[in-house]
């Protein structure tokens, strides 16, 4: 199954830690949403937002991958699945469940999803403008 990750998944060594099977595919973007942090976890979160994107790895994972997936996520509690297609293909992400207002991560947090832009290469300027919600 394909995974899209965008939070502290993005971390090779965190991904491989968790999920054995999980293989990096490539980096991509998810169109009209929004990269936010939120919940008592100050953790990463994404909700529909026109004309924005969120950049993000495609994963291929396997069903066990999934099972703890569900359980570091806490799914069906704190996240629920989201279902997209990506060239015709299905992929699954997570998005929390309850849309609190905007907490800034935790340094240690926030390490480890920076380390996951460096792993896929992403553009920070996206974490950059996550982490100033005002702006």
């Amino acid at each position: 199954m394909l995974y899209f990750a965008y939070g502290s998944n993005l971390n090779h060594f965190q991904m491989k830690k968790r999920c054995k099977d999980s293989k990096f595919l490539k980096k991509t973007i998810l169109k009209n949403f929004q990269l936010t942090f939120r919940s008592r976890y100050r953790a990463a979160d994404i909700q529909p937002k026109k004309n924005f994107s969120v950049p993000g790895a495609l994963f291929e994972i396997s069903k066990s991958d999934e099972k703890k997936l569900d359980i570091y996520e806490d799914y069906p509690i704190l996240y629920k699945k989201y279902y997209f297609k990506y060239y015709g293909k299905k992929v699954m992400t997570y998005t929390m469940t309850k849309k609190t207002k905007f907490t800034y991560p935790t340094e240690r947090y926030l390490n480890i999803v920076k380390g996951g832009y460096k792993d896929c290469k992403l553009d920070k300027k996206y974490l950059i403008k996550a982490l100033m919600p005002s702006c």
